[in-house]
């Protein structure tokens, strides 16, 4: 398995975020974390990115104890993400932003990280746009900047956080076309975070759900999706 998380738990105050959360996540697999809001499913991956630090239970990453990593660090053992958020740099470039993510990754001269960059940016459709300040794209294009961004560390491990955020119906198709290639082309693990359950019915080999900081149910699409505890708490109240 590429990720191991076991027990894991943390609390703000009195609230428990996460209690006793346990899960696998297997190389080459695309996985859904699904849940209401409030579930904990952000805070789990803070947890994994080292932003946050558990209370209780562990998470190993290709068998090394990532707890134990500095959360600088964990880009360069092979992880990056997408946030809830954009977290982007609004005066910079498409271009640019990209070329922060390769800068995450050692070793490449700077001719060679330019020319990855645009390689990265026409691949998630945004070539014609390589010299525009973010500031002035539409949500959707600076989601798929983020998206770039992040694949320009070449992690083994992409934690999507809520991609289709945003997305009109129309759009959820192409999103996941681009998700399927990643994984397809790159052979990237992607463990994703989202709400559009049409994406995640389409792309996901496995899904988790959390409920109330705990984890309800695990299996394939198929399975979940005819699960009435999940259908209960989740899925029938959408």
């Amino acid at each position: 398995m590429l990720l191991q998380v076991e027990g894991l738990s943390i609390r703000f105050g009195g609230v428990a975020a996460l209690s006793d959360v346990s899960f696998e996540i297997e190389e080459g697999h695309i996985t859904g974390l699904i849940g209401p809001n409030g579930a904990g499913k952000t805070t789990c991956f803070n947890c994994i990115t080292r932003l946050y630090q558990p209370t209780a239970g562990s998470i190993t990453f290709e068998g090394d104890d990532l707890l134990q990593v500095a959360a600088h660090r964990v880009a360069r053992k092979g992880i990056a993400r997408t946030f809830q958020n954009l977290e982007l740099f609004r005066s910079m470039t498409v271009l640019e932003n990209v070329l922060v993510g390769i800068g995450a990754r050692p070793g490449a001269t700077h001719h060679n990280q330019v020319r990855e960059a645009r390689e990265l940016v026409e691949y998630v459709g945004l070539g014609d746009a390589a010299t525009r300040h973010v500031r002035s794209l539409p949500f959707g294009a600076r989601k798929m900047v983020e998206l770039a961004r992040a694949l320009a560390a070449k992690p083994k491990l992409l934690l999507l956080d809520e991609p289709a955020a945003g997305f009109g119906h129309e759009e959820l198709g192409r999103l996941g076309a681009t998700i399927s290639r990643v994984n397809h082309d790159f052979g990237t693990t992607i463990l994703m975070v989202e709400h559009q359950m049409q994406l995640v019915m389409s792309v996901c080999d496995r899904i988790i759900v959390l409920s109330s900081g705990r984890k309800l149910a695990e299996g394939d699409p198929a399975s979940i999706s005819q699960n009435k505890d999940v259908i209960e708490a989740y899925l029938g109240t959408m």
